[in-house]
């Protein structure tokens, strides 16, 4: 099964980052996110959307208070 790789720009603490990892490794395509972050208490849905170029955008959720999870998608 394919899993998503967490890069860590943040220096999250190891527990942290692991934790976060485990949550979001099968998160595989953007209906699973966007499933996931409505299934969450509060939902969470996209904040926003950042277009790189005609193919690739990188789509921004909030994951908690002060993290943000960036999915770059083709």
């Amino acid at each position: 099964m394919t899993q998503i790789q967490l890069t860590d720009y943040a220096g999250l603490e190891a527990a942290t980052r692991s934790a976060i990892a485990a949550e979001v490794a099968g998160l595989t395509s953007l209906e699973r996110v966007l499933n996931w972050g409505r299934s969450l208490t509060p939902p969470r849905d996209v904040e926003e959307i950042l277009t790189q170029d005609e193919y690739t955008h990188d789509v921004v959720m909030r994951y908690d208070q002060e993290l943000f999870l960036v999915y770059d998608t083709t």
